[in-house]
């Protein structure tokens, strides 16, 4: 017998093992349908990398019940999560936002309302942290087969199912794999959407002084840092001067930190190393100190890429081989995050029989515009940062350097409040036109950055609360289709409990008699979906088959 080619058969085969892909391991997983995980690298992320957990992204981690793991991971709890710009880290302070510690988003959360009416607040965690969370969780699922050190070398979607190879990176046989659909959530080179011939559409090469250009990475070690920073604590330091534009956010709240540069016209970073970068970050720092390189790295910073299709027949792209962000705002693991979230669940309805195949055409449909809205959002923030001109005069003494001063404070202060606080961003994405929406006719909202109005209009996030009994209002949502039924005499649901039996949807009514619940969903029944997005509400159930057979495209539905 040949050992060269081995048959493995999935359900569906995921290439990426980063924030995206293990996401869906982990909504899938949950669903007890079968998946294979490949990733080339040896494990999840050794470097930083994204460093900000959005709250919807944390409020899905509690869905899935490890917000609490999560957020113990990162900062100490008692650590400052504050952003503070400065001339050079040791040099004089121009702009802070202050907010609240790990320990300190626990207790506030439930007394915020408004735009920060939430279930969780963000946490700011390096995303190699996360991942391991992630990871582990994921194979708690006794169907996940988890393959760091594999990689995809060739698929063909054969309309029936994607036949695939997979092989060890470090060499050996050739697995062929059968799978019912791929996902591609294999980084911004993806090999997947490569092969689809899918072409990125959006802007790219935009040059700023700052996060627009070549960037240079440096994860460090400083154990004696915070001892000669003059301010008070941050979590995210911002250099502001002529000579180095850069940043770092602090890993563990000790000694480990991550650095960013800004390269100079000119500068080739093709062969630099530990020298280098502690030539970079003294110039950031104002002075020079013990520091150890642990890796470095160039990336380019200037991107609001969008893929022009987020897949074909049974193949899908999601994270960052389907949209890049220049990071300002943190927006791009976290958009990868949802577009998991968004489509796990419909790959399982699918999957079970429950729903055709035509509802995996809303993936696309939701998806793809919150990519180009959240893309839009960090290019118009690193505009605001980046196009800042830093000016020799913020850095002397005497008249002229103290107008410099106010004037970058005046304006780095009203930036950081436009990039940081951003609950609209946040909580206010929408899918406004999906075909599985069910509107009402009213209108949502306007989408702001910076403000966010609760809103049960259909295609957005439910309107959160906090129940008298101390729970948060999503925690007593179903873990698939719930529909709420508000208020102390709330219509008879149980149209939709037999329509969700006839059509082998897994529906649970929750009742809530507090007629403040009515009047925050401005509706007496309120259906939402299994990624916690409203799907339709409305003051009867008579109609609650066709809802259903629209809301989830259910299986023989017209």
């Amino acid at each position: 017998m040949d050992d060269t080619l081995r048959i493995l058969n999935t359900e569906v085969l995921v290439a990426g093992g980063g924030p995206c892909g293990l996401m869906l391991a982990n909504e899938l997983g949950r669903r007890g349908v079968p998946l294979l995980l490949v990733d080339a690298k040896p494990s999840t992320a050794f470097n930083p990398q994204a460093n900000a957990t959005q709250a919807r992204t944390m409020e899905h981690y509690r869905r899935l019940g490890f917000t609490d793991e999560v957020r113990a991971l990162g900062l100490p709890p008692d650590h400052p999560t504050d952003i503070a710009y400065f001339t050079r880290f040791s040099g004089h302070e121009l702009a802070r936002l202050s907010l609240p510690t790990a320990a300190e988003a626990v207790r506030t959360i439930r007394t915020m309302t408004g735009s920060w009416s939430a279930a969780e607040l963000p946490h700011r965690v390096a995303q190699k942290y996360v991942e391991q969370v992630l990871r582990r969780q994921a194979q708690q699922h006794p169907g996940n087969d988890i393959r760091y050190g594999w990689k995809l070398l060739a698929f063909e979607d054969r309309g029936t199912h994607v036949q695939a190879q997979v092989r060890p990176t470090e060499g050996g046989p050739v697995h062929e794999v059968r799978a019912r659909y791929l996902v591609g959530a294999d980084g911004p080179r993806s090999l997947v959407r490569s092969a689809l011939g899918i072409r990125w559409g959006g802007a790219t090469g935009v040059k700023r002084d700052f996060m627009g250009g070549q960037m240079f990475a440096v994860y460090l070690r400083a154990p004696t840092l915070y001892e000669v920073l003059p301010h008070a604590r941050a979590w995210m330091y911002v250099a502001v001067n002529a000579q180095r534009r850069g940043f770092i956010c602090s890993v563990d709240g000790r000694e480990e930190f991550a650095f960013h540069a800004a390269l100079r016209e000119g500068e080739d970073p093709g062969s630099w190393g530990a020298d280098e970068a502690k030539r970079l970050f003294a110039q950031a720092l104002g002075r020079e100190i013990p520091i150890e390189v642990l890796s470095t790295g160039t990336w380019t910073a200037g991107h609001s890429l969008v893929a022009e299709s987020f897949g074909r027949g049974r193949v899908f792209i999601g994270g960052d081989a389907a949209h890049l962000f220049t990071p300002t705002g943190g927006l791009g693991y976290n958009t990868a995050v949802e577009d998991a979230v968004n489509l796990a669940w419909k790959l399982a309805s699918v999957l079970r029989g429950t729903s055709s195949p035509a509802l995996l055409a809303s993936y696309e449909a939701e998806r793809r515009p919150l990519a180009v809205r959240n893309t839009g959002y960090a290019r118009r923030f690193a505009d605001s940062v980046g196009l800042f001109q830093a000016r020799p005069e913020l850095e002397q003494d005497g008249p002229a350097g103290e107008a410099a001063r106010r004037a970058a404070s005046e304006h780095l202060d009203a930036h950081v409040r436009l990039e940081f606080n951003i609950p609209g961003v946040t909580f206010g994405g929408r899918y406004d036109g999906s075909p599985i929406i069910v509107g009402d006719g009213t209108t949502p909202p306007p989408d702001a950055p910076n403000s966010y109005q609760p809103t049960a209009c259909p295609g957005g996030r439910p309107p959160h609360a906090w129940l008298a009994d101390g729970r948060s209002l999503f925690d007593s949502f179903h873990t698939e289709w719930t529909l709420l039924a508000l208020g102390p005499q709330p219509p008879d649901a149980a149209p939709f409990e037999q329509a969700a039996r006839s059509l082998g949807l897994d529906l649970r009514v929750v009742r809530h008699g507090d007629a403040a619940l009515r009047d925050l969903y401005e509706a007496p029944l309120a259906l939402v979906r299994p990624d916690q997005i409203v799907a339709w509400r409305g003051s009867d159930a008579a109609a609650a088959h066709a809802v259903l057979e629209r809301a989830a495209a259910c299986a023989g539905a017209p």
